[in-house]
């Protein structure tokens, strides 16, 4: 069997594994949609569930779009969509414990996560054409991303804001340990250390009031404007706006769209971007600086035809397939191998310190391609479904040696199925 066709037979049989269907007592409604992986993370994630969505455009239409239409199905009346979903009753009680969060409504986190599903919705549409379905899906979608800009944006930056690492997606980045207070935490306890101060961030925010409007920014404990986040946002809006176009919308609300997306990209420009260095780089709001750790979101804003090309070329050249940093054997590190906490072995136990993950190649794959790198975008992709084919869909990846790393039948992995729709040649 070839490397692609091991590696697209993982990622079927992960979401042939990890599909669930049911009726949620808490939420009294009917949920269908695909867990990150069933012993570890067993609810619907919002980011996760955008990418599984995407794959399983390969594997099954219905299904890819009942995973947005469950997702859409946690939005608020005031537009908020929630980080995880717990739809099961008899897994809940352990979820709080578990995962760290604070349980809004009983069956609903009260943080957010990246909004991939801006992008998942126009993917998936794409596909299927499905326009009843489009008509249905993307008033929440809008109203999210609304509730994004009215109660998340930095008022000194414009940017979107978070409260806590673990909206980002990125947990235990070392780009946050500072603002942690965990800077000086020794390889062997990183991973404990990072719970604990979760754990009194979590603490210190929880109130029986709270709700996801509560305004936490005034408290001073974790505010940042994180550079992979606000991509992701200025890219679903740019998502959206083109949706909105297809489904017939008033032309000011696509106009309005794509002028927040381009908003966003100068916001990144002016203060993220580095220009001694030529890379971007998060804002801790609390210090009132830079957190210049190089990681692989400061990658990310490739992806934006906001970010002017000469930014995005040094990124890619410098940076990018900059072998002595991110362009490893099995490409590409979450962290820049140049840096004191690169962790490619997983030593640490904590996630997004080293690893390789097959959503961050995704994005970085469509930027490659977007500023002309279409050589090094299809060997990107190669060497993503090489991952997968050696390791099975694990939660990421060694980017020495393509071990694999964290959960098994891990979801969003089987973006190789897209990855490899996408690619111009095929590498074995």
């Amino acid at each position: 069997m070839s490397i692609a066709d091991s590696a697209a037979a993982h990622a079927r049989d992960t979401l042939f594994r990890n599909h669930r269907s049911g009726f949620s007592r808490a939420a009294q409604r009917p949920y269908d949609f695909t867990c990150p992986s069933p012993d570890t993370y067993p609810f619907q994630w919002a980011w996760d569930s955008s990418f599984h969505a995407i794959a399983l455009v390969h594997v099954d239409t219905r299904r890819a779009r009942d995973e947005i239409r469950s997702l859409l199905g946690a939005v608020t009346p005031t537009g908020f969509l929630p980080h995880m979903v717990l739809w099961q009753d008899d897994l809940r009680p352990t979820a709080t414990a578990d995962f760290r969060i604070d349980l809004w409504q009983g069956w609903r986190s009260v943080t957010i996560a990246p909004p991939v599903v801006a992008r998942a919705i126009e993917h998936v549409y794409r596909a299927t054409r499905d326009d009843l379905w489009l008509r249905r899906v993307l008033p929440p979608a809008l109203a999210f991303f609304g509730w994004l800009a009215e109660h998340r944006t930095s008022p000194g930056t414009g940017l979107i804001e978070i409260y806590q690492p673990d909206e980002s997606g990125l947990d235990s980045s070392p780009k946050y340990d500072a603002a942690l207070g965990i800077e000086s935490a020794p390889e062997d306890a990183v991973h404990d250390a990072w719970h604990a101060a979760m754990r009194s961030l979590i603490t210190a925010y929880s109130s029986p009031a709270r709700t996801p409007e509560t305004p936490l920014r005034d408290r001073r404990l974790f505010v940042w404007n994180d550079v992979l986040v606000n991509t992701v946002y200025a890219d679903g809006l740019a998502c959206l706006a083109r949706l909105a176009r297809t489904a017939g919308l008033d032309g000011r609300t696509a106009a309005r769209l794509t002028e927040e997306s381009h908003a966003i990209g100068a916001a990144l420009m002016r203060h993220c971007w580095d220009e001694t260095t030529g890379a971007f780089y998060d804002l801790d709001l609390v210090a009132g600086k830079r957190r210049d750790v190089l990681t692989a979101s400061s990658l990310l804003p490739i992806l934006l035809d906001s970010v002017p090309a000469g930014a995005a070329h040094r990124v890619v050249e410098d940076h990018l397939l900059n072998e002595r940093e991110f362009w490893r054997p099995h490409p590409i590190p979450s962290v820049a191998a140049s840096e004191p906490s690169y962790d490619p072995s997983f030593r640490t136990g904590a996630i997004f310190r080293g690893s390789s993950w097959v959503n961050l190649n995704w994005y970085l794959h469509q930027g490659l391609r977007s500023r002309g790198y279409r050589a090094e975008a299809d060997t990107l992709a190669a060497r993503t479904r090489a991952l997968v084919a050696a390791s099975g869909t694990r939660e990421c990846y060694s980017p020495e040696d393509a071990t694999g790393h964290g959960a098994r039948s891990f979801g969003w992995s089987s973006l190789v199925l897209d990855l490899a729709a996408s690619t111009a040649t095929e590498e074995d």
